[in-house]
């Protein structure tokens, strides 16, 4: 089936109660091992890329091959840009046919932010693609974004409420303790924040920095509102695990398939873990 806007599908988590995952992707097989758990698990699904899985794979690859993948499949699946930090780079990925993207400007004064959602929007809208924002700083690093704990900045919930007002974003992106990467210990956060933000507001509300958190508490923040949640670093984690004893069990080998099938393999078990945890397994 075509791609769809990322709205529809977190609009439907939004009546049943449960989060939709977003998984980002860099080559072939990820993208394979997304959609194979979804066809497993009957679950919508979000594949997204970052900037820097752009510039390794080109934007035209990342968009053939997930549109490949869609047209083989049932399964209703959103192509997302993840953390996009510029106005040209949001349209680009709209001109070439993402159907969700996110213009991160949290590291702008509020005003500069919603103005630069704005102009997104005034773009992406008309095209039918949804749009995400964020505001408050997640801690860590995506690509070329680095936040440190001492920029690390909580999303205030009225700020929340008048950002949500003033752009009309479909989905919000916060900040209530999570990070990117892998983490050095228990992450802690701050699921009362979480439910002011969801009370001040009537749009999903987005979990990056996921990779790590315990599911216990994932379930919690997505009974308190979350509808989109971001997985990366655990699907590395495993991609490059399985790499790995492929490559030790086998030193010699010469065939790149023999390394990137268990790969492979080995993602798609992680994607359907997240998916039931997520409780978007069974949703079709």
């Amino acid at each position: 089936m075509p791609l769809v806007p990322m709205k529809e599908l977190l609009t439907a988590a939004e009546r049943g109660k449960y989060a939709v995952g977003a998984f980002n992707c860099n080559n072939m097989e990820i993208i394979q091992a997304i959609i194979s758990a979804a066809e497993l698990e009957r679950s919508p699904v979000i594949v997204q890329a970052s900037q820097g899985a752009i510039k390794y794979a080109g934007i035209d690859y990342i968009v053939g091959l997930t549109r490949i993948a869609a047209g083989l499949t049932d399964i209703p699946i959103a192509l997302h840009l993840d953390h996009g930090t510029s106005y040209e780079q949001a349209v680009a990925c709209v001109e070439h046919g993402f159907t969700s993207v996110m213009v991160d400007g949290s590291k702008y004064p509020l005003e500069e932010n919603i103005e630069l959602v704005r102009r997104v929007l005034a773009v992406a809208r008309p095209q039918g693609v949804s749009v995400e924002g964020e505001l408050g700083k997640i801690t860590g690093t995506e690509d070329d974004i680095f936040v440190s704990e001492k920029e690390s900045m909580y999303t205030d919930p009225e700020e929340a409420c008048y950002f949500v007002e003033q752009t009309g974003v479909d989905a919000l992106a916060i900040a209530i303790g999570t990070a990117h990467g892998q983490y050095k210990g228990e992450p802690k956060l701050d699921l009362e924040r979480l439910s002011v933000i969801d009370g001040l507001t009537d749009v999903p509300i987005v979990l990056h920095g996921s990779s790590g958190v315990p599911d216990d508490t994932i379930r919690e923040a997505i009974a308190r509102g979350v509808r989109k949640v971001n997985i990366d670093t655990n699907i590395r984690e495993r991609f490059m695990a399985a790499a790995r004893a492929a490559l030790a069990a086998d030193p010699e080998q010469l065939d790149p398939r023999k390394i990137l099938a268990p790969a492979r393999e080995a993602m798609i078990e992680i994607v359907r873990e997240k998916m039931r945890v997520f409780g978007s397994s069974n949703r079709l």
